[in-house]
């Protein structure tokens, strides 16, 4: 007789409601592996549109919160209450979402970057460590299988000794100042009171960033940042190019554009070894070109044969058929089932189960930070706090 699977994880939803981009897409990588079922949710800033916005979806109308506070009492008086939280609202509510989450004994999944400033996400996760909760931050692209495959490769010696690494995340969306239409996303992604004081730094910056310490193992030391704000009236950066200096003594660079006219989201990543190096676009994410000194190139794909058991483990379908943004946000929402299962069990989780969580999410904060200091002081070197 086959094992029962463990019961789904009841999950609300914080944000993500009429208008929003995000919250689909956590909904759906929440569903893809059937591990989650969305039964609650405060999913926007007034009390009628939250309202609205869940029972369009489907929801309870009882389990529609007019915000998060309500949700937590609310739920917290169901034998079948929420158990994980998704946070996905503009940047200067994780922070007090998510300590609210905490002290409602809920697990947190929060957006991208973690906080407001970095003194929010240290108070963060001081208070997640406290919790004994399951605190994960989505860098999704931490999710896809080749760059599974590109860590496990390099933390066996594949590339040798870490010498140079770049970084990119290109995109053209705020080319022409589109906040002052009133498009949702461009107007609070430029409000320095809602994103914190970085703008294409902390919204796409930080996946780079992640993206580097993640696949290499290696952790940046310094910055020397040049960012600015390219259109007039803008708040907030908008292009940001910086030089990054390695704890094991490498070098790199990282370039993150939001006015890159002809880029949609060109997400790179290029790292070089003693030995050799790797080639990772996430605009084809199923293939990692790797290179071997005094060898032809080769590319590894998601299904080929050269494939590694970290690849393997997170990949859905067969070979030919492509996986991407989706996919990769359910691997990490899959992962943190798998802890929050451990959770009930009272045990820790399997030494496989990877996925971004609050450490990573303060090293975020830390870039940004130091990032923005660097460039305020005409691309002094600065360290990360």
């Amino acid at each position: 007789m086959s094992a029962r699977p463990p019961a789904r994880i009841r999950l609300g939803m914080i944000g993500g409601g009429e208008g929003a981009f995000i919250g689909a897409v956590h909904r759906i990588a929440a569903r893809l592996d059937d591990r989650y079922e969305f039964v609650a949710g405060a999913l926007a800033s007034t009390p009628d549109k939250a309202k609205r916005s869940g029972i369009a979806l489907g929801l309870d109308e009882a389990r529609s919160y007019p915000d998060y506070a309500a949700m937590i009492a609310g739920e917290a008086k169901r034998k079948d209450g929420i158990e994980a939280v998704a946070i996905v609202t503009p940047n200067h509510v994780h922070a007090p979402a998510a300590l609210a989450c905490l002290a409602g004994g809920l697990h947190v999944i929060c957006d991208k970057p973690l906080a407001l400033d970095l003194e929010q996400g240290r108070a963060l996760a001081a208070a997640a460590a406290k919790s004994d909760r399951v605190f994960a931050v989505t860098y999704n692209y931490t999710g896809y299988p080749m760059i599974r495959q590109a860590r496990a490769m390099i933390a066996a010696g594949e590339i040798g000794k870490l010498r140079v690494v770049q970084a990119e995340y290109p995109q053209d969306w705020l080319s022409t100042t589109l906040e002052a239409t009133g498009q949702k996303q461009a107007d609070w992604r430029t409000d320095p009171a809602r994103s914190g004081k970085a703008g294409a730094l902390g919204d796409i910056g930080t996946h780079a960033f992640n993206l580097l310490e993640f696949v290499t193992g290696d952790l940046v030391d310094a910055v020397a940042c040049d960012a600015q704000a390219t259109l007039p009236g803008r708040r907030v950066d908008d292009n940001a190019q910086m030089l990054l200096r390695l704890k094991s003594g490498a070098r790199g660079g990282l370039w993150a554009s939001q006015i890159a006219v002809g880029h949609e989201n060109g997400l790179r990543l290029r790292v070089y070894g003693e030995t050799g190096g790797f080639e990772w676009h996430q605009e084809e994410p199923n293939t990692l070109r790797f290179a071997k000194f005094g060898e032809a190139p080769r590319l590894i794909t998601r299904a080929s044969a050269s494939a590694l058991p970290a690849a393997a483990r997170v990949t859905r379908i067969p070979s030919g058929h492509p996986e991407g943004y989706l996919e990769g946000f359910a691997t990490l929402y899959a992962e943190i089932a798998r802890a929050i299962e451990a959770k009930r069990q009272g045990r820790a989780p399997d030494a496989d189960v990877t996925f971004p969580g609050v450490t990573e999410g303060v090293r975020g904060m830390a870039f940004i930070d130091a990032a923005v200091r660097s460039s305020a002081a005409d691309g002094a070197w600065t360290k990360l706090g």
